[in-house]
């Protein structure tokens, strides 16, 4: 069951892969980091995002489909000015 929600998980996000993404992230200790770039690269278990250029500690970061299937991670698509939340369809 978790695996067909996971490769959901993938397929959505290679529906959007080279568009305008905003991540909301737990930073640990009560932290939530977000973060704003391009979704440059799906893989089986992760997926690249490079980060906007004002952003300097990283280039890119990556992140497994259970993070967000955990809503560890929450992804924002932009698309024409819109800002859609990716959503994921929980069993």
């Amino acid at each position: 069951m978790a695996n067909n929600t996971l490769l959901e998980i993938k397929r959505s996000l290679e529906a959007h892969v080279g568009s305008k993404i905003t991540l909301r992230a737990n930073g640990g200790r009560r932290k939530t980091v977000e973060r704003t770039g391009v979704l440059e690269e799906t893989y089986p278990s992760v997926f690249i995002v490079k980060l906007d250029e004002e952003q300097q500690s990283f280039k890119r970061v990556s992140y497994s489909y259970a993070d967000i299937l955990t809503e560890t991670v929450e992804i924002t698509v932009c698309e024409d000015d819109v800002e859609l939340p990716l959503m994921v369809a929980k069993a």
